[in-house]
């Protein structure tokens, strides 16, 4: 049986670039702005204060766990933050991979593993916003077991690092939709709650190619027409034609991304009767024709270009 939420996070390709732990201390402020990357933060001691532009500020305490899926603007403060939400506290390298903020003169108060992840997905963009905007997590023991291990194997030099470090974090993200708040916002994961809209994901996701309407999506979920198109919208955040429409991109972004599959068999899987028809809409969705998209990619699969891990 189809796992939209799993395939989703795996089209992502997340990857960790840099996974550290931080102390704090007296008053501070760490404020970021991070384009987009993941960040995710796990309280292992102590207390301290998360800002999200748009929300209130959330306190944290020892067994928390906070999943940005794309970052922008937001701070971790001290409980008592400091006067001026303009002040920015520097972090400081005590340590390899271990950041002190704050008082130095005053013991810690607050111990923290925190980190970020880029997407090497071509379309992060889309699947993004598929999950929601924020999720907390509070006391759960499998969370922890796994920032243990991602801990662990950030820190140590051991052969396939790379790759436990990748399966390990896409471990995190879906542990951690499944786990918190995910409901509150429309998204994957709040449709995948209700055993109907599922069922409607799981088809689309079972059989791409299939010539879906919302009759027949209705159909396979014992749901009448406007009932479906009415409880999908709201509970995803768009349409069921346009959730279909915007997966059949992200894999056929996929596709072209692989040599030595034309444009006609990309076209046939996901169900366009026509290599024509298929470039038309591709180029309509994408801003770019099928062929020039995959010259582009098989450019930054040979070096043309990389993706940013800057902190």
């Amino acid at each position: 049986m189809s796992d939209p939420l799993a395939e989703v996070v795996a089209m992502l390709k997340l990857r960790s670039v840099l996974t550290k732990t931080v102390t704090g201390a007296g008053v501070w402020r760490v404020s970021r702005s991070d384009e987009g990357l993941s960040f995710y933060c796990a309280v292992l001691e102590g207390s301290c204060r998360l800002e999200i532009e748009k929300h209130e500020p959330l306190t944290l305490h020892a067994g928390d766990f906070i999943l940005l899926p794309a970052a922008y603007r937001f701070a971790l403060t001290s409980l008592i933050p400091p006067p001026a939400q303009t002040l920015n506290t520097p972090p400081v390298e005590v340590a390899d991979r271990h950041f002190r903020v704050g008082d130095p003169r005053v013991a810690p108060e607050m111990l923290a593993l925190v980190g970020h992840c880029v997407s090497d997905s071509s379309d992060a963009g889309l699947l993004v916003s598929l999950l929601p905007e924020f999720i907390c997590v509070r006391d759960e023991k499998r969370l922890a077991l796994l920032m243990g291990l991602l801990k662990d194997e950030t820190q140590a030099q051991r052969a396939g690092k790379a790759f436990m470090l990748a399966r390990v974090t896409e471990l995190l993200f879906i542990e951690a939709i499944r786990s918190g708040n995910a409901l509150i916002t429309p998204g994957l994961v709040r449709g995948l709650e209700d055993p109907r809209i599922a069922q409607a994901l799981r088809l689309i996701h079972q059989d791409p190619a299939r010539r879906w309407t919302v009759k027949s999506l209705a159909s396979g979920c014992a749901l009448s027409r406007s009932t479906l198109f009415e409880r999908f919208t709201e509970m995803i955040g768009i349409t069921p034609m346009a959730y279909l429409l915007a997966w059949r991109m992200a894999l056929a972004k996929q596709m072209l991304c692989h040599t030595g599959i034309t444009i006609a068999a990309v076209a046939e899987r996901i169900g366009y009767g026509s290599a024509s028809a298929f470039s038309v809409a591709f180029t309509r969705y994408v801003g770019t024709s099928p062929g020039k998209y995959a010259q582009q990619c098989a450019g930054v699969n040979n070096g043309g270009g990389a993706l940013s891990t800057a902190y």
